[in-house]
């Protein structure tokens, strides 16, 4: 009720809403959840089968939060409301056995890697994801370390993200900092978070809390885990820091130990919800590509959200696609030969729409960053 009434019904979060302009009811914008939430809280109104099904709907982009007048805090909302929807009526299978997954994820790794090598023999209709790639041999041999830090892994990425964990350590083990990847790390906890079961999220977050309790930096690289890491290290010695703002920092104030590759290209940049309104990187992430010599931006605008939306793109993949297909459409006119997006589950759904290669912008990034050339000695003259 405190984070509802908050909410002075202006309307100005409907043009912001994905799921508003797709369908133009109130009961899909954020300001008819919010009414919903509230009566339902009040028992003014009975939960219904409709009315559960405009709160299913919801997206969880939180662009509502990011321009609300009054600083209605959307997301804690939606978890609160979704929690309560999970009292009434229990999670289904699909969704009960994701969270069962992520929350271990070596069998999920191990999982993911089976699946990417009989991918191809799939019928279409069980290619929800597109195939794990295989990481490159992790290289070795840079100057003694000046900064630790540790890598947050999470679940899926264990499989997907190899290569721009490889490549991230190579990068910034070029520029003094050691990386290390603390063992007993688990999933972040969003996925049961955002579907409404919030003792699972913090089961998960405590023991995030015992893996990186002697850590003094975390660096996150999907922005739709970044806020839940945040969370479960608050109130200790740890700092939890986006690894795009890492970089950056860490560029700006070494600038004599590096330089660009040169590497021209068009590039389309997809910015997830999460990045642009819970970590907000996006700002840093344009500077560095527009420092990058040669490479061209496209920022991809088409639609409000991708359509990813956690688990949402597994358990109804038709609908995530309509959010999708904009976007879609917006790379293929561009003519970019790559796709940088910020978040692994945003990435997966994309790549699986497209033959386009699609990245992290870390992994591109580090990849174009090289050592520079050591000073020549100058000879003094005769």
């Amino acid at each position: 009720m405190a984070l509802a009434d908050r909410c002075v019904q202006c309307g100005l979060c409907l043009p912001a809403c994905p799921t508003y302009a797709e369908s133009r009811l109130e009961a899909e914008s954020p300001r008819g959840r919010i009414a919903l939430a509230r009566a339902w809280a009040l028992e003014t109104i009975p939960p219904t089968p409709a009315g559960e099904t405009h709160l299913d709907q919801c997206l969880g982009c939180r662009s509502c939060e990011a321009v609300c007048p009054a600083g209605v805090q959307y997301g804690a909302l939606l978890v609160q409301a979704r929690a309560r929807q999970r009292e009434r009526r229990s999670a289904g299978w699909r969704q009960k056995s994701i969270e069962a997954l992520v929350a271990r994820p070596a069998l999920l790794g191990a999982l993911l890697r089976a699946y990417g090598r009989v991918h191809a023999w799939l019928p279409a209709r069980w290619r929800l994801l597109p195939p794990p790639t295989i990481a490159p041999p992790a290289a070795t041999g840079f100057a003694p370390a000046e900064e630790s830090v540790a890598m947050f892994v999470g679940c899926a990425a264990s499989a997907y993200e190899a290569g721009l964990r490889q490549s991230v350590a190579r990068c910034l083990a070029m520029l003094g900092v050691r990386v290390e990847t603390p063992s007993g790390q688990t999933c972040c906890g969003s996925v049961h978070a955002h579907a409404g079961d919030i003792e699972g999220a913090q089961r998960l977050a405590a023991r995030n809390r015992g893996a990186f309790e002697s850590t003094g930096t975390v660096l996150t690289f999907a922005s739709g885990c970044h806020e839940a890491v945040a969370q479960a290290l608050d109130g200790g010695t740890t700092r939890t820091v986006d690894g795009i703002e890492f970089l950056a920092r860490w560029l700006q104030t070494h600038a004599e130990r590096w330089q660009w590759r040169a590497r021209p290209e068009r590039i389309a940049l997809h910015l997830p919800c999460t990045q642009r309104n819970v970590v907000r990187s996006a700002a840093t992430l344009r500077a560095l590509l527009s420092s990058m010599p040669g490479v061209e931006i496209v920022e991809l605008t088409a639609s409000g959200c991708c359509g990813a939306s956690g688990t949402q793109m597994l358990e109804e993949p038709a609908r995530a696609a309509t959010f999708r297909a904009p976007l879609l459409r917006q790379l293929q006119e561009s003519g970019a030969t790559r796709l940088l997006s910020a978040n692994l589950g945003c990435r997966l759904h994309l790549a699986n729409g497209t033959s386009v290669p699609v990245q992290h912008p870390l992994e591109f990034l580090t990849g174009c960053i090289e050592a520079a050339p050591s000073p020549q000695a100058v000879s003094p003259s005769a």
